[in-house]
C-alpha cells in the first residue's frame, strides 16, 4: 500500500505541503499500480509516491517511510474518464524503493482469475463516511468486503440512479454491499486483495478502488478495476519499460 501525494505551495513564503491524492500498490520496486482516474492528466513532476506510510500525521513511527519521485505516468489507452472503464495506471519511479519491514510488493491476480464468493480486504486513508461530514483517515485502515458476482452487481446497480439499462463493464469487479463497510472518497487507486482459493493464507491483488455510489449505503457494492481483466496490459507495460514482471507473479 502506497500513498500518492501532490506537492502544493501554500502561503507566500513558498512553503510546500504534501496533499494526499489517492492510494496505490507497489508491484515492483520501481512501479506502482493505481487507478487511472487518480493520475490521468497529471505530470510526473507533480506527484510523488510514499511507501511504508501508516500514520500520516507523525514521523516517529517504528519504520520510516520512503518517498520516490515519478519518472512516468502510464495510463491505460482504453481508459474512459466518464464511465471509468479500464481504470488502470502505472507510475514508473525514478529510483527503486528499498525492501523493508513495512515496504514490499504485492502479487497480482492471474488473467481470468475469479474471486466470486471470496472475502477480501481493501485498505486506504480515505473518508470514513460519505459527504462533507466525512473525515480523511490519519491511520491506514482496512475493511473486509465480500466479492459480489458480476451479474448480481449489475442488477443491484440497476436499482439505483444509474437506471435499469446500466451495463457493468467487464473491466470492473464489485465488492461490498454490507452496511457501513466500504471504500470511500480518497481511497481511489488503493488495492483490494483476496485470498487464493488453493492457498487461503496468501493474498493477491484482485482490484483497484475505482468508484461507488455513496459509501456503504443501501447495500450497494463498491466498484473496482478488475486486475484479472487488466493483467495482460499490466504485463505488457512492465515489459515495455524493461521491468521484470516475474516479481508480482504468484509462484505456482
Amino acid at each position: 500500500m502506497v500513498a500518492i501525494l501532490k506537492e502544493e505551495n501554500i502561503g507566500s513564503n513558498g512553503q510546500k505541503l504534501n496533499v494526499y491524492q489517492c492510494g496505490g500498490a507497489l508491484i515492483h520496486r520501481q512501479a506502482v499500480l493505481t487507478a487511472a482516474h487518480c493520475v490521468n492528466g497529471k505530470q510526473p513532476q507533480e506527484l510523488k509516491v510514499r511507501a511504508g506510510e501508516w500514520d500520516t500525521q507523525t514521523k516517529n513511527e517504528i519504520y520510516p517511510h520512503q518517498d520516490r519521485e515519478i519518472e512516468k505516468v502510464v495510463v491505460h489507452e482504453g481508459f474512459h474518464s466518464g464511465a471509468l472503464y479500464n481504470d488502470y495506471a502505472i507510475l514508473i519511479l525514478k529510483t527503486p524503493v528499498e525492501y523493508a519491514e513495512n515496504v514490499d510488493i504485492i502479487c497480482l491476480a492471474e488473467i481470468n482469475a475469479n474471486f466470486d464468493g471470496s472475502r477480501c480486504f481493501a485498505s486506504g486513508w480515505g473518508k470514513d463516511i460519505f459527504g462533507k461530514e466525512g473525515r480523511y483517515q490519519v491511520i491506514l485502515k482496512k475493511v473486509e468486503l465480500p466479492i459480489v458476482q458480476q451479474n448480481t452487481c449489475q442488477d443491484i446497480m440497476r436499482t439505483t440512479r444509474l437506471g435499469r439499462y446500466f451495463l457493468l463493464d467487464k473491466s470492473f469487479i464489485c465488492a461490498g454491499g454490507e452496511a457501513g463497510k466500504d471504500t470511500c472518497k480518497g481511497d481511489g487507486g488503493s488495492p483490494l486483495v483476496c485470498p487464493l482459493r488453493n492457498d487461503p493464507a496468501k493474498y493477491v491483488q484482485a482490484g483497484i478502488v475505482a468508484w461507488g455510489l455513496g459509501c456503504g449505503e443501501n447495500g450497494t457494492p463498491g466498484v473496482y478495476a478488475n486486475i484479472a481483466y487488466g493483467r495482460q496490459w499490466i504485463d505488457e507495460q512492465m515489459a515495455f519499460h524493461n521491468l521484470d514482471n516475474s516479481v508480482y507473479q504468484y509462484p505456482n
